[in-house]
Order: C-alpha cells, then sequence, then structure tokens
C-alpha cells in the first residue's frame, strides 16, 4: 500500500513539470521594435528663398564726442575682445576742460565755506538781538546760492572726466571688426560710425518673403539652409523672427538662427533658404522616416504601425503620402 502512494505522487510530480514545461514551450516571445517619436505636426509644401548670412549681435561704434581722431589700432577681419581699445582722440581739449571744471570746484567750494561761516555769524548775532531778521535772511541766502554754484561745479567737473574717458573707443563685446571707416588725424562728428563690430559665432539668416506667404510662416519652424560658396554647408536653421511690415517688391523680411554650420561662415555671404510652409489645405500630417512606412496594398498605399501605450499594442494603420518631403523624411495624413 505503502509503495503504491508514493508511485503515485512520483507520478503525479512528473505530469506537473511535464505540464509546466509544454507551458513554457507555448508562450509566446515578446520581440522588441525601435519606435520612433513624432513631436510636430508637418503640413504644407516647401519653398525656396534667397538669403543672407548675418552675425547674430552686431553694433555700429562710434564716438559720443567731436574730436580729432589720434590713433586707430585695429583693422577690418581683427578679432578683437571686450575692453580692447579701437581708437582714441586727442584728448588734451578734453584735459583742459577737466583741469578748468577742477578749478572751478576749487574755488566753489572755497566761497561755499565763506558763506557758511558768514551764516553762522550772523544766527549767533540774531540769537543774541544784535542783528535784524533781515541780515539773517541774507546770509541764508548767500549760503543757499554757494550750495549751488557748487552743485553746478561738480557737475561740470563729473561731465568733463566722462568726456575724457569717452575719447578712448573700446570694444563692447568680444567680436570681429567686420569694417572700418576712420583714419588717425581725421575729424569726426560725435555719433558717425566708425567700426562694424559683428559677435563672433553666432549667425544669423535673413531673407525676405513674399507677403503672401507670411501668414503660412510660423515662429519655431525649421529650415534648410545652403551655401554655395562653402561645401558641405547642410546647415539647419529655426525662424526667430517674423517681419510685421511689407516692403520693396511686397516682401517680408525674416530672421532664422543658423543652429549648426561648417567652418568658414562669414556674415554676408549669400544663401539659400528651404522653408516648409503651412499649406494652403486644411489636411495636417506628420514627418517620419521614409523606412518607417510599411508598403502599401490594395487598401492603403502604404502603413505605419502606431504602438498604444495603453494597451501596449502595437497597430497597424493606414496612411496616405503628403507632398511634403525633408531630406529623408516624409509628410504623412
Amino acid at each position: 500500500m505503502v509503495r503504491n502512494i508514493f508511485l503515485a505522487i512520483v507520478s503525479f510530480a512528473l505530469s506537473g513539470c511535464k505540464e509546466e514545461n509544454e507551458t513554457e514551450v507555448t508562450q509566446e516571445r515578446v520581440r522588441a521594435i525601435k519606435t520612433y517619436t513624432v513631436t510636430e505636426p508637418a503640413s504644407g509644401d516647401m519653398r525656396s528663398y534667397s538669403a543672407t548670412l548675418v552675425a547674430s549681435d552686431t553694433s555700429a561704434l562710434s564716438f559720443s564726442l567731436t574730436g580729432t581722431v589720434e590713433s586707430v589700432n585695429v583693422t577690418a577681419g581683427e578679432k578683437v575682445l571686450r575692453g580692447d581699445v579701437l581708437a582714441t582722440l586727442d584728448n588734451r581739449p578734453f584735459e583742459f576742460d577737466r583741469d578748468a571744471a577742477m578749478a572751478e570746484l576749487v574755488s566753489a567750494q572755497a566761497r561755499r565755506a565763506e558763506k557758511q561761516a558768514e551764516l553762522d555769524r550772523q544766527s549767533t548775532l540774531f540769537e543774541r538781538g544784535w542783528v535784524a531778521q533781515a541780515a539773517l535772511d541774507q546770509a541764508i541766502a548767500a549760503a543757499e546760492g554757494a550750495d549751488a554754484q557748487l552743485d553746478l561745479a561738480r557737475s561740470r567737473l563729473s561731465t568733463a572726466e566722462r568726456n575724457l574717458n569717452n575719447a578712448v573707443l573700446t570694444a563692447p563685446f568680444d567680436g570681429v571688426v567686420a569694417s572700418r571707416d576712420v583714419d588717425p588725424f581725421q575729424d569726426v562728428p560725435a555719433g558717425q560710425a566708425l567700426f562694424q563690430l559683428n559677435a563672433q559665432g553666432a549667425l544669423e539668416i535673413v531673407a525676405s518673403v513674399p507677403d503672401a506667404m507670411v501668414s503660412r510662416i510660423f515662429l519655431g519652424t525649421t529650415a534648410d539652409v545652403s551655401v554655395p560658396t562653402v561645401a558641405g554647408c547642410g546647415c539647419t536653421a529655426r525662424a526667430i523672427e517674423i517681419g510685421q511690415a511689407s516692403g520693396s517688391a511686397n516682401a517680408v523680411e525674416i530672421r532664422a538662427a543658423l543652429l549648426d554650420g561648417p567652418a568658414g561662415l562669414i556674415p554676408g555671404m549669400s544663401a539659400e533658404i528651404q522653408i516648409t510652409v503651412e499649406s494652403a489645405s486644411s489636411e495636417t500630417g506628420y514627418l517620419v522616416p521614409l523606412t518607417a512606412i510599411a508598403p502599401g496594398d490594395e487598401n492603403a498605399p502604404g502603413y505605419v504601425f502606431i504602438f498604444d501605450p495603453a494597451a501596449r499594442v502595437v497597430r497597424k494603420t493606414p496612411v496616405r503620402g503628403a507632398d511634403t518631403a525633408l531630406n529623408n523624411l516624409v509628410s504623412i495624413v
């Protein structure tokens, strides 16, 4: 009897192992997939426009004073650092003005001390009843007038010292001298542009777009940029400014920041920008890689497999192509 029970237990255990093995063999294998995340709707048509490379930060530099140029320390194309001296004016006239203002300040300080002493004396006499109110009022007015003259003298000295400092023109930021329009011993008026300084590195694209197309371009739109004179310029730009007024030839200026590019790109180069404009139709689509589209059949020209994160399944979805294409991407709807 005991032997029969043992055999039955062994038989049951073997049977259980067999069932478990059969379950493992028939279990469905989960296959890995490579996903592509679609982030932005992309519908529309490609348009090409002539453009120009410009520095993202540029400044026309001038003296704030009228004077005679004494020295010019840079040439066009030279790299400069913030604070480097670009040019100087003959500072002798400004030194004379500073010395005169300083002498005026010393004189005003002496007059102020004199009038204050007289005010103190008249106040003491008035308290003792030895002088009339009119004498005290006169001393107060004289002291206040001396205070005003002292403030004026200080202001004139500050202006003279500032003018002396402004006789030296320095670079406001690191960059490259794009142009130089001044020579030593030249008389220049205040505010006349003498240097064009471009920030080094960051570049932008400026293009004129027909005003009829502006409403179909949006900030943040990416574009392809090509520069004929620079080989291998497969550059990308993003629209950062769109003009609000139509200019000559019914064109509106748009500006795009250059995101990448090879060495050798400099401001002033001619370029061509290809930008996707919104389609006139109401259909919208998405840019996806060509490799993500499966061949079609009689029911649809193509299919994509869309992952449903909630159900954790991949669904085969029919699509049809739009007209927009960019590099290795295609627009589908």
